[in-house]
């Protein structure tokens, strides 16, 4: 089990890293505010963008391996310190300092997240969903994606890059839940792995992309990286809960645990948004949606 914890904060790491180096040319990328889907072949011919989505996957694939060898208990605080990897990574990347607020908002997020996913239970049970459930929940995703993404324009930058990052990381959270599902299916039988399924959740995936890349675009890193971090696990956790028999918290206490802690993962969110540090190198905003 020692293993694991040394890879467990690489992982971490290598996520935020790979975030934040996709976020130095999603914020130089053409377009406006709010760049179409165009904009993923802008960013596809960038190395640096590529490097970055290598390290994100890499690091997909550390905490997957971190989780195979220790609790989630142990493992994931420790994949949520990625966080205060992005925070400090940004201040170097843009060469401006990291105030105490940002660190207090990073650690609130940090403990409110892992609090949820603790008192979550966890299951063995291999799921199950049917096709047509399958298209029904990605369907109202990517439609409720492709209204932010419409709308998005008209706000100022800290809520934008909430809404699109919480908008992206519900598509992610969708794509593990799906995957969840796939993976299931295709044991001992990997072909099961091409399928409908496989496409629906590709590309609900690659959806998401999109819009975290928008959120990155704000200029507000740490805000919409805290976001996708929250959003994409609860959302695969509620999932798990709802659709695919996995369970929720039962005692009133559980309850009450996990909505206390979901609520300081929320302030210490929008604490990131309010922060007046932007990158200086994303497009400059109105005076009237500037951030007071």
């Amino acid at each position: 089990m020692l293993w694991a914890v040394p890879v467990a904060v690489v992982g971490a790491f290598a996520l935020a890293l790979g975030s934040a180096l996709q976020e130095r040319d999603a914020v130089r990328a053409p377009g406006g505010r709010v760049a179409r889907a165009g904009v993923m072949f802008h960013l596809f011919g960038r190395p640096r963008w590529l490097i970055g989505g290598l390290l994100v996957v890499l690091g997909a694939l550390l905490h997957l391996a971190a989780l195979s060898g220790a609790p989630l208990t142990i493992i994931q605080p420790l994949g949520v310190t990625g966080l205060l990897f992005a925070i400090v990574l940004w201040s170097f990347f843009t060469h401006r300092a990291v105030g105490s607020h940002q660190v207090i908002a990073g650690l609130a997020v940090m403990a409110g997240l892992t609090g949820v996913l603790w008192l979550f239970p966890h299951v063995d049970e291999a799921p199950v969903m049917d096709t047509g459930t399958a298209l029904a929940l990605a369907g109202a995703v990517i439609g409720a994606g492709i209204l932010l993404h419409l709308i998005a324009r008209w706000f100022p930058s800290p809520v934008r890059a909430i809404l699109l990052a919480m908008a992206g990381g519900a598509a992610m959270g969708t794509t593990s839940g799906l995957a969840r599902v796939i993976l299931a299916g295709a044991h001992g039988d990997w072909s099961q792995l091409v399928s409908w399924l496989t496409l629906l959740a590709a590309g609900t995936a690659v959806f998401g992309a999109l819009l975290v890349q928008n959120a990155y675009r704000s200029g507000h890193f740490a805000a919409a990286y805290a976001t996708l971090l929250v959003t994409d696990p609860v959302v695969g956790v509620g999932i798990g809960a709802v659709m695919l028999g996995e369970g929720a918290p039962e005692t009133p206490l559980a309850q009450a645990g996990a909505s206390a802690f979901a609520l300081l993962a929320v302030v210490g969110t929008v604490g990131l948004a309010r922060s007046r540090d932007r990158n200086p190198e994303a497009a400059q905003e109105p005076r009237s949606h500037r951030t007071r």
